[in-house]
């Protein structure tokens, strides 16, 4: 989980990635990837080293990539000691999704209003890529496209600022995930992803605003997030096991 990167064989040229823009935006995009991927498991170390011989760029541009996803809140950025895949606490995962559900129903109301039809045939391809991804065990993958068809969705509301906004919480949400999913691991969210275009298409913003919630319900179901359910402290985790010392006896 907390391991630190190692450099590929072959170093992957950031201009030879697949992505668009500077070298700064690719690093940053493979990175977010991970993440939304879950590949990058909360807590992982980010060397800038290491990210610099994976991506064949200096360590000016991996501090730059890497101040951004700080920016997003899901890598920290700690003094003297380097970088690591943000570790949210449970408060902090109970504030993102709250934050989550307030921002899914506004891009939702919006989206009623503003998705063209070109955006939204764009969505259903998503969610098609989305199924078979999961279909053929390709979970990451899945996930990903999951995570980018809220921020797809956000673009068709047609507000920028909570297209900035939903990224971060996007990406964020993945880590929640990661960190505290329970042993359900079963996915159908593909179903409800095209019953919520389908509420958009008809227009009819309070069934679409219903979907979207009942399907942060059922994100929400499957994570773990009672804080008193787990420890790392063996002596609290075998408490009911240990012998009470016995009382002095009484001269």
């Amino acid at each position: 989980m907390n391991e630190q990167l190692q450099p590929l064989k072959k170093p992957v040229r950031a201009n030879k990635a697949g992505r668009s823009g500077t070298q700064d935006d690719i690093v940053y995009a493979h990175i977010f990837e991970a993440i939304l991927e879950q590949r990058l498991a909360p807590g992982t170390k980010l060397s800038e080293e290491a990210l610099g011989e994976i991506f064949g760029v200096s360590r000016t541009i991996i501090r730059r990539a890497l101040s951004r996803l700080a920016h997003e809140s899901v890598v920290l950025l700690r003094p003297n000691r380097g970088a690591v895949v943000a570790s949210p606490s449970v408060e902090e995962a109970r504030q993102v999704f709250f934050s989550r559900r307030m921002v899914e129903r506004a891009i939702t109301e919006l989206a009623v209003q503003h998705a063209t039809a070109e955006q939204l045939s764009e969505l259903r391809q998503m969610v098609r890529e989305e199924r078979d991804s999961f279909s053929r065990g390709d979970r990451g993958a899945g996930i990903r496209l999951s995570g980018e068809f809220h921020l797809k969705l956000a673009e068709a509301a047609g507000n920028a600022p909570l297209v900035s906004f939903q990224r971060s919480l996007v990406s964020q949400t993945s880590l929640i995930i990661a960190q505290y999913e329970s042993g359900n691991r079963s996915h159908c969210s593909y179903d409800e992803h095209m019953q919520l275009i389908d509420a958009i298409e008809a227009g009819d913003a309070q069934q679409a605003v219903s979907l979207m919630m009942h399907h942060m319900d059922h994100i929400d179901s499957k994570l773990n997030l009672d804080e008193e359910s787990a420890s790392d402290d063996l002596h609290a985790v075998f408490s009911h096991l240990l012998k009470k010392p016995k009382a002095a006896a009484k001269g």
